[in-house]
C-alpha cells in the first residue's frame, strides 16, 4: 500500500461560500493508494502514524489540486505562427499549425500545467486527419502523456461533421472561392475523414480501452453548434445518456456564433440544443458569452454548467462572459485555459487573479463581484463536476482523490505580510508557479522542487525541438498558403453577418459581468 502523510503550514481544505474556505492551521492529510482516509492537524496524525513518510516541510500552504476545465493543444497558437485575431479569423490562421509529435506536444503544455498547480485537464481534441484508425492511435498519444507524466486527463474528441471553417456548408464555401483556392481548400476537408458514425465508434472504443484506468476518463465534446448536424446533436445526446458520459460543447463564444443560431432555428442555441435533450448536469458550455437572461436560467434550471475561459474571450476579442449573473442564479462554473492563458502559458495562479479581477464591476456589495472561494471554487471542484470525476476530486476530504499541491509560503509573504491578511487572498493574490513546491495526483508525487518525477522535462522539450527543426513538409507550404489566402474571403464572408436589430437584445454584462 502507498501510504503518506502530506503536511502544511496552513490546510485549505475547499471553498465554504464565494468569498470563505476552510482552514486548518499545521493541518495535513493522510492518503492511502490514492484516497484521503484523514484529514486533521499534523501533530495528531504524525502521533497516530508515526512511520509513514512526511511530504512537505510544514512551511507550505497545502491546496486542492487545480483542474483546468477546458484545454486542447501543447504548443500555444503563438508559437505556431497563429497570432490573435477574432475567433472566426483565428480559425483561419490555425491552419498554419505544423505537423507534430502529439505526445512531446501535449507533454510541454503538461509540464506547464502540473508547474501551476494543475493535477486534472479536460483535453477537447479535435482536427485530426486521417481514418478512423490513426486518430485512434493519436488520440492514444495523447492520454499516453498524461499518464507517463502522470495527471488525469478527462479526454474527448471534438465532433465536428458540418461547417468545418466557417459558419456555412463545406461545399458551398469551396464553390464561393476563386477556381485557384478550390483546389486546395477542398484537399483541407478532404483530409479529415472520420463520418458521424465513426465519431462515435471513436468514443466508444477509447472509453471502453480506458474505463478501468483512475487516472483516465473519456467523455464527448460536441464541438459546437454550427459544427454539428441534428444527426450528431441526436447520436452525441443519446450515447451520453446511454453511458452516463458527461458532454462538453463549445456555445455562443462569439456574436456571430449568436447569429447563427437564429438563422439555423430561429431561436438561441440553447433552445436549440434543447430540442435535443442535451441540457443537464452532464452538459457544459464552454465559454457561454453570448447568452441572455432566459438562457442563463434555463441553464440553471437543468443544472447544467459552464466552463469559464476568461484569457481566451479577451484574446480572441469574444467579449465577457456573465460570470456575475451565472454565480447569482446558482450555475456550477469552472475555469479553462483553453489553447493558453493570458500571459501565452497554463498558469492557473494567474488565471485565478484574472478571473478575480476582470468581473469587478462598480458597487458597493461584496457579493455582486467574485471573491476568493468563488475562484477557488470554479478551479477545483467546479472543474471536476464537469467531468466523469465529478464529486470524487476537487476538496481535500476524507474519501476524496488525493490531488493537491504544496505552495511556499515564503514566496508569497516575504519580506512582509499582515497578520490580518487571509491565507486564501494571500495565496490567489501573490502566489506565482515558481512558489509551487509539490504536486501529488492520485497520491503520488509528480512535480518536487521544480522537477518532474516521472518524466525528463529537458530531455522530452528537446525532442519536441528536434522534431520541428527539419523544413516544412510540402502539405503544411500549401496550408499555410491557402491560409494566408483564405483570410480577405473569409473576412468577406462574415462582412454583413450580424443584423442584431432584428433579434431580442443581446444579454449585455456591462453592469454585471
Amino acid at each position: 500500500m502507498a501510504v503518506s502523510l502530506i503536511r502544511s503550514r496552513s490546510m485549505i481544505t475547499k471553498a465554504t461560500s464565494r468569498h470563505t474556505c476552510e482552514e486548518i492551521k499545521d493541518g495535513a492529510v493522510l492518503q492511502e493508494d490514492g484516497i484521503i482516509t484523514a484529514v486533521g492537524s499534523f501533530d495528531d496524525l504524525h502521533r497516530k502514524h508515526p512511520t509513514v513518510p512526511v511530504i512537505g516541510t510544514g512551511k507550505e500552504v497545502l491546496l486542492p489540486g487545480f483542474v483546468n476545465g477546458h484545454h486542447h493543444v501543447g504548443l500555444t497558437p503563438v508559437q505556431l505562427g497563429s497570432p490573435d485575431m477574432p475567433l472566426e479569423l483565428w480559425f483561419i490562421t490555425r491552419m498554419v499549425t505544423r505537423n507534430l509529435n502529439l505526445y512531446l506536444d501535449t507533454l510541454y503544455s503538461a509540464f506547464e500545467m502540473i508547474g501551476s498547480g494543475i493535477t486534472t485537464v479536460q483535453h477537447i481534441h479535435g482536427w485530426l486527419p486521417g481514418k478512423l484508425p490513426e486518430v485512434v492511435g493519436h488520440a492514444n498519444q495523447v492520454i499516453k502523456a498524461y499518464q507517463d507524466i502522470g495527471m488525469r486527463v478527462s479526454y474527448c474528441f471534438a465532433v465536428r461533421d458540418q461547417n468545418r471553417l466557417v459558419y456555412q456548408a463545406d461545399q458551398d464555401f469551396v464553390a464561393s472561392l476563386p477556381p485557384e483556392l478550390r483546389g486546395p481548400m477542398q484537399r483541407w476537408y478532404d483530409r479529415f475523414q472520420l463520418s458521424l458514425d465513426d465519431n462515435l465508434d471513436l468514443f466508444r472504443s477509447l472509453h471502453s480501452e480506458h474505463k478501468a484506468k483512475p487516472r483516465v476518463k473519456v467523455q464527448l465534446a460536441p464541438a459546437n453548434l454550427h459544427w454539428c448536424s441534428d444527426a450528431a446533436l441526436t447520436a452525441l445526446s443519446d450515447l451520453s445518456r446511454s453511458h452516463d458520459a458527461p458532454m462538453h460543447m463549445h456555445l455562443v463564444e462569439t456574436a456571430y456564433q449568436k447569429e447563427y443560431a437564429w438563422r439555423r432555428g430561429g431561436c438561441t442555441a440553447v433552445e436549440y440544443i434543447d430540442r435535443f435533450g442535451m441540457l443537464g448536469p452532464n452538459l457544459t458550455l464552454g465559454h457561454g458569452v453570448w447568452l441572455n437572461e432566459k438562457d442563463i436560467n434555463r441553464l440553471a434550471e437543468t443544472g447544467s454548467c459552464i466552463c469559464h475561459n476568461c484569457s481566451s474571450n479577451f484574446r480572441l476579442r469574444s467579449g465577457v462572459a456573465a460570470l456575475n449573473r451565472f454565480e447569482a442564479v446558482g450555475i456550477n462554473t469552472a475555469i479553462g485555459l483553453d489553447e493558453a492563458g493570458i500571459n501565452d502559458d497554463r498558469d492557473m495562479l494567474q488565471e485565478l487573479r484574472l478571473v478575480l479581477r476582470a468581473h469587478r464591476v462598480p458597487g458597493m456589495e461584496e457579493d455582486d463581484v467574485p471573491g476568493m472561494g468563488q475562484v477557488l471554487r470554479m478551479a477545483t471542484v467546479g472543474g471536476a463536476r464537469t467531468t466523469p470525476y465529478r464529486e470524487s476530486l476537487g476538496t481535500l476530504e476524507v474519501g476524496k482523490g488525493a490531488d493537491l499541491s504544496l505552495i511556499d509560503w515564503d514566496s508569497v509573504a516575504y519580506p512582509y505580510l499582515d497578520e490580518l491578511m487571509p491565507t486564501l487572498d494571500a495565496v490567489v493574490q501573490r502566489a506565482k508557479s515558481s512558489a509551487v513546491r509539490a504536486v501529488m495526483c492520485d497520491g503520488e508525487v509528480v512535480y518536487q522542487d521544480g522537477k518532474f518525477t516521472k518524466v525528463d522535462r529537458d530531455s522530452a522539450l528537446k525532442a519536441l525541438h528536434d522534431d520541428l527543426a527539419h523544413a516544412l513538409s510540402d502539405d503544411e507550404v500549401e496550408r499555410r498558403k491557402l491560409s494566408k489566402a483564405l483570410l480577405p474571403h473569409a473576412k468577406r464572408f462574415y462582412a454583413n453577418y450580424i443584423d442584431a436589430a432584428k433579434h431580442e437584445p443581446f444579454y449585455r454584462p456591462s453592469s454585471r459581468v
